[in-house]
């Protein structure tokens, strides 16, 4: 019989920053590397990419949706998906999603394994902000949490965030079956 995966508790934090950042970073050396843009990604394409980067963080929501919850959120035109390619293959991504004329939430933004430890983070998060601040919002916003990488709210805040308001979550990680179901959808 499968077991059912304990709930975890996350502290979130919500961020905003209302100035683009200020902060320059060179390409790392040695590696090669592309964003994307994204429009109209596939779905198994884009579970894919949200497990790789999710998976030890505890990204559940998107795996949870159905074909059609994903599609109609993936492709609104509000939302932005642009993947990170180092050396070839995929290695990252960023998602946001303007809210209104003011207001662009950075939804979803990491690297995979493949991508970690290169010393592109910084850059990567830097190359996203400055694609969302080219929309000229008044405001960009994000969360994080404590199940989330350790540094990521130092890097928020590095780049200009500020936390605003704070709160608690409970995650349910994938079950067996739902991992075996996602499985079927890649």
């Amino acid at each position: 019989m499968a077991k059912t995966p304990a709930t975890l508790k996350a502290h979130l934090t919500r961020l905003e920053m209302t100035v683009p950042p200020k902060a320059s970073l060179p390409v790392p050396v040695n590696i090669q590397t592309a964003i994307m843009r994204a429009p109209g990604i596939p779905l198994p394409y884009y579970r894919y990419l949200y497990r790789q980067v999710g998976a030890r963080w505890q990204w559940v929501d998107r795996m949870r949706m159905s074909d059609e919850e994903l599609a109609a959120t993936l492709h609104d035109k509000r939302n932005t998906i642009s993947v990170l390619y180092v050396n070839g293959a995929p290695a990252g991504f960023y998602e946001y999603f303007a809210e209104d004329e003011e207001t662009i939430e950075l939804s979803h933004f990491g690297l995979m394994e493949s991508g970690l430890g290169l010393g592109i983070g910084k850059w990567f998060l830097l190359q996203a902000l400055y694609a969302i601040w080219t929309q000229n919002p008044i405001r960009v916003t994000t969360t994080t949490n404590t199940l989330d990488h350790p540094r990521a709210l130092q890097l928020y805040q590095m780049f200009g965030f500020s936390p605003v308001s704070t709160g608690t979550a409970i995650v349910r990680p994938l079950s067996d079956k739902e991992l075996l179901e996602a499985a079927k959808k890649s």
